[in-house]
């Protein structure tokens, strides 16, 4: 049977909950772009918003026998969409919060094979931290694990604070290179 656009959509509705793939089709065009633009609004993402579309006409689809049961199925899909989104919104924020309590030694700790791995990198970054030219050496050192600051240390070694900079610099350029060659770890801060 072909589905034209002189059908109601009511009469839609019920061919598409007996199973009409053309009727399900022709109810997903219809609402296929109005959609889009308000999902996509929501999310600020082509993707997602994709991805919501296909579950949205996915569960529409799945639960087709009830169908002629959904006074304004409009409405009833901008719902389903907003609540989708709202969902996914709260479980993207707990997982956030989740991720933002996990501190990384209490993790580590709970996970032996992590716990190894961190103290191989561990042992690898100390090694390079020692091989470091002495003054950077002394500058990150004092910078990143004495927690002084820059001015503090041009005082204490009796250089100036542009000297520091630049060798602070150049230690953490040389950090971020053996971290991103030796360990490929993309990107060091």
């Amino acid at each position: 049977m072909l589905i034209n656009n002189s059908i109601p959509e009511k009469e839609l509705q019920l061919l598409a909950s007996e199973g009409s793939e053309e009727a399900f089709t022709q109810l997903f065009y219809l609402y296929k772009d109005r959609l889009y633009s308000f999902v996509l609004r929501l999310t600020n993402s082509e993707e997602q918003t994709l991805d919501f579309i296909q579950d949205i006409f996915m569960k529409l689809w799945i639960n087709r026998s009830k169908l002629p049961e959904i006074d304004n199925l409009g409405s009833y899909i901008f719902r389903a969409a907003k609540n989708q989104a709202i969902n996914s919104f709260k479980r993207t924020m707990n997982e956030s919060i989740i991720l933002a309590k996990l501190e990384v030694p209490e993790y580590l700790n709970n996970n032996i094979e992590a716990d190894f791995e961190f103290k191989i990198l561990e042992t690898k970054f100390r090694g390079l931290i020692e091989k470091l030219p002495p003054q950077q050496k002394l500058v990150y050192t004092l910078s990143r694990e004495k927690g002084l600051k820059h001015e503090e240390i041009a005082s204490e070694l009796h250089i100036s604070n542009a000297t520091v900079k630049n060798h602070m610099v150049a230690a953490l350029k040389n950090l971020r290179a053996f971290l991103k060659n030796e360990l490929d770890v993309a990107e060091f801060k």
